[in-house]
């Protein structure tokens, strides 16, 4: 197919190209590399310099004429969407109907979007399945509810099939080493200790040692970005050959440990990661974990990648080509 990889130059959206690509996709990718990096980019592949605030850039863009896109573009930062909401309106709800409009305008009606288990809000039970009540805590989750609940409308409306991908926490890099480019100001727990463990931090914080939890941190469900690729792969095979959406949870069902993660980095990179137990953080849960049954019964699909071992191998490869290059 051709396929439209709208923020393709970005951390997730370059190993979605890439496992695309694996399968014989013919992929564009359209992104403004405010936060995707060109080098990121596959020189195979067509690029679109554009923005998804500008309704031009995607008429031109979607004028090209594909068979399905991909949807990754969206600022992310939960703390940011609280102090900021006008800048979450704009690019990730106002952006998206911009792209909803551009691609239905030019038939173009296979999307896969990657949501965020953000729309389940505090769990109310373990692990979080499709079923979960939505109710967002934050902005960010917010407005990635409020773009699921666009595309159904356009299901129904102008026959559009979706995917919509909801997962907690994307870590990892690709394990065949060909990406490597690092996110840009990144706030999330690997990258934190992979800056801490180059020096780029002169140290971490870690929120609570209290949690009833195996170790007393609070535990997430991180998935493997290249899991994370494959799944968005899989669900757009599976919407287009089937006519039909769907929405899935993706995740391991068991979790990491703040600790464990550390304990990893520490033995896996060799260096003393100076990191600070503190007080908790107002708003964390003790545990959040995702099933992903769902997706392994519609798509096959399961985490291959996504255990700690290799989430911090991985990660601390791309992070030595980095300091190499520095």
């Amino acid at each position: 197919m051709k396929v439209l990889v709208i923020g393709g130059a970005g951390y997730i959206g370059s190993h979605v190209v890439k496992e695309l690509m694996s399968k014989g996709h013919k992929i564009t990718v359209f992104d403004n590399l405010s936060t995707g990096l060109m080098q990121n980019l596959f020189k195979e592949n067509d690029f679109i310099a554009g923005d998804i605030m500008h309704k031009d850039d995607l008429e031109k863009a979607f004028s090209r004429g594909f068979d399905a896109f991909i949807h990754l573009a969206a600022w992310k930062a939960v703390g940011e969407s609280m102090e900021f909401p006008e800048k979450y309106s704009e690019n990730n709800i106002t952006g998206t109907l911009n792209i909803l409009n551009a691609a239905v305008s030019h038939n173009c009606k296979n999307m896969v979007f990657s949501s965020t288990a953000a729309v389940y809000g505090s769990p109310k039970y373990l692990p979080v399945d499709e079923n979960h009540p939505t109710n967002p805590e934050n902005y960010y989750g917010f407005t990635k509810l409020e773009i699921e609940r666009f595309m159904a409308w356009y299901s129904q409306l102008k026959e559009l099939n979706y995917a919509a991908l909801r997962y907690f926490n994307a870590a990892g890099y690709d394990p065949d080493g060909v990406l490597f480019g690092l996110e840009k100001n990144p706030s999330n727990l690997l990258p934190v200790i992979m800056e801490t463990a180059c020096g780029i931090r002169k140290g971490m914080k870690v929120f609570g040692s209290d949690w009833d939890t195996r170790d007393g941190t609070c535990i997430r469900d991180y998935i493997h970005v290249t899991d994370l690729a494959r799944a968005h792969a899989m669900a757009l095979d599976y919407i287009s050959s089937k006519n039909e959406s769907i929405t899935l949870n993706l995740g391991t069902g068991n979790g990491i440990t703040v600790t464990e993660m550390l304990e990893s980095a520490k033995r896996i990179t060799g260096k003393d990661i100076n990191a600070e137990y503190v007080g908790r953080r107002a708003g964390d849960p003790a545990v959040v974990t995702a099933t992903s049954d769902k997706a392994k019964i519609i798509l096959g699909w399961e985490a291959k990648y996504s255990d700690v071992d290799t989430l911090i191998n991985t990660t601390w490869e791309a992070y030595k080509k980095y300091n190499y290059k520095k």
